[in-house]
């Protein structure tokens, strides 16, 4: 696979601590992409996902499928956040 997986988050949530003190911002993945890979690179992304989305604000994961035979391109715990137009482009 040349596609990174990347992740598109939601806006920071404040967290608090057990104690109710506010812990810092925690950003929850709202959509999983697949995005091709630089042009003359291995690991940077390029600017738009498989769907055409941009790619600026979104986090590169550190799932590797080519690490993993037989296993999804993306994360299973993410499995009902994929998005359906990036897959599809895997899948073809």
């Amino acid at each position: 696979m040349s596609e990174i997986v990347v992740y598109e988050l939601d806006k920071p949530v404040a967290t608090r601590s057990s104690t109710g003190v506010p812990s810092g911002a925690e950003r929850r993945v709202r959509k999983v992409h697949a995005a091709p890979v630089a042009p003359g690179t291995r690991t940077a992304t390029g600017p738009r996902t498989l769907c055409g989305k941009d790619t600026f604000a979104m986090e590169a994961a550190d799932w590797k499928p080519s690490e993993r035979p037989g296993a999804r391109w993306y994360p299973a715990e993410y499995a009902s956040v994929v998005c359906p137009d990036c897959d599809a482009v895997i899948d073809t």
